[in-house]
C-alpha cells in the first residue's frame, strides 16, 4: 500500500489518497483505475496540475514529482501490475479511457 499527498487543483489543500503501487526496477508507479469508472479520479487531475507530491511508503515518506507515462512504457507498466493484480486488467475493460500510469520520482 502506497498513500499519496497532492494539492488540489482548485482548493489547494492537500487531499490524501491510499493506493496499490507497482515497484519494478527501482522505480515506483502507481496507476488512476479508479475501479474502472469512466473519469478519472481526483488524485490524478490534481497532480496532473500540480506534479509535487508526497509519497508514504512502507516506512519511507518522501517529496516526489509525477510523471504520466505514454505509449509504450505506459502500456508496459500497466500490463505488468494486471499480470501482478488481475483487476487492473479488468479495470481496463470496464471502460474506454486509458487509464493512467504515473512514475512517483523521489525528489533529490
Amino acid at each position: 500500500m502506497l498513500v499519496l499527498t497532492t494539492k488540489g487543483r482548485r482548493s489547494g489543500q492537500e487531499h490524501i489518497t491510499p493506493l496499490v503501487p507497482l515497484e519494478d526496477d527501482g522505480k515506483l508507479y502507481v496507476f488512476g483505475s479508479m475501479g474502472g469508472a469512466p473519469k478519472h479520479p481526483a488524485w490524478f487531475l490534481n497532480l496532473r496540475d500540480n506534479p509535487r507530491v508526497t509519497v508514504e511508503h512502507g516506512t519511507d515518506r518522501f517529496d516526489a514529482d509525477a510523471r504520466i507515462l505514454e505509449g509504450d512504457e505506459h502500456d508496459r507498466i500497466y500490463a505488468k501490475q494486471a499480470q501482478r493484480v488481475p483487476a487492473f486488467g479488468e479495470y481496463q475493460k470496464k471502460t474506454t479511457r486509458t487509464i493512467p500510469v504515473v512514475e512517483l520520482k523521489p525528489v533529490a
